[in-house]
């Protein structure tokens, strides 16, 4: 691999053909990856290969080659598209509370519209300006209270793993949900009631009798238990700020 294949593709210049009588259209980076969007929204992220994505645009694989050249540089530029899409003041407001409560809502709703994403929220930075632009924001919402930034960047990892494990249990449910045509109510009813039942009357778990029998969290709806879940990272979050 030459060095020039190590180049990050935020480093790279875009392509920028010129039309013209006898030419072939030219494409931006832009197109591709709203393309390349689509198709993983619609079929999942293998779908969006190059030869998929080049049929739909009416041209050859080997021509998107020229302004994306790796499958990696199309999934940086895909991740960085749709964090793109995060409404977000163009700073914190003061109140980082209700800062880290908005953002958080807006990536769970990214993670909703776009499944694929939250697979790879966990994969290695996307530094990309939109996505650089959410983690300055989260950042910055937690600056001015006496901690260091190791503390800081460690309690705002602490709460986008909650954000993206919570959004991909979510996601899972509504996959389960599809795949069957049953909820989580229905199937936790009709598919593993009857086990459920027999470790019950056992007796020899009583903590998951409780968390059966007595837990309110499991069956609220899906925000709400996105919420709750939030709620308390965010109550930890404020245990470790000082004063």
């Amino acid at each position: 691999m030459s060095d020039e294949e190590h180049v990050s593709i935020w480093m790279r210049p875009e392509r920028v053909e010129r039309s013209g009588p006898g030419r072939r259209p030219g494409f931006s980076r832009a197109q591709i990856v709203e393309r390349a969007v689509a198709i993983a929204d619609a079929d999942g992220l293998e779908a969006a290969t190059m030869r998929r994505i080049a049929d739909a645009m009416g041209t050859g694989a080997m021509s998107l080659y020229r302004y994306i050249p790796k499958r990696d540089d199309l999934i940086d530029l895909m991740l960085d598209t749709v964090m793109a899409e995060l409404e977000l003041p163009p700073r914190p407001t003061g109140d980082w509370r209700s800062d880290l409560t908005l953002a958080s809502y807006q990536i769970r709703a990214v993670g909703l519209r776009h499944p694929w994403q939250v697979a790879l929220a966990s994969r290695r930075p996307t530094l990309g300006p939109s996505s650089l632009r959410v983690y300055e924001f989260m950042l910055s919402a937690l600056d001015g209270f006496g901690l260091d930034i190791d503390e800081i960047a460690s309690l705002v990892g602490m709460l986008s793993d909650y954000v993206n494990s919570a959004v991909h249990r979510e996601i899972g449910w509504l996959d389960e949900a599809r795949r069957t045509g049953m909820d989580m109510r229905r199937w936790m009813t009709a598919y593993v009631g009857p086990h459920i039942r027999r470790v019950l009357d056992s007796g020899e778990y009583p903590m998951f009798n409780r968390s059966i029998m007595e837990a309110r969290v499991p069956h609220l709806p899906p925000e709400d238990r996105f919420r709750y879940g939030l709620d308390r990272v965010l109550d930890g979050i404020a245990a470790g700020l000082p004063g």
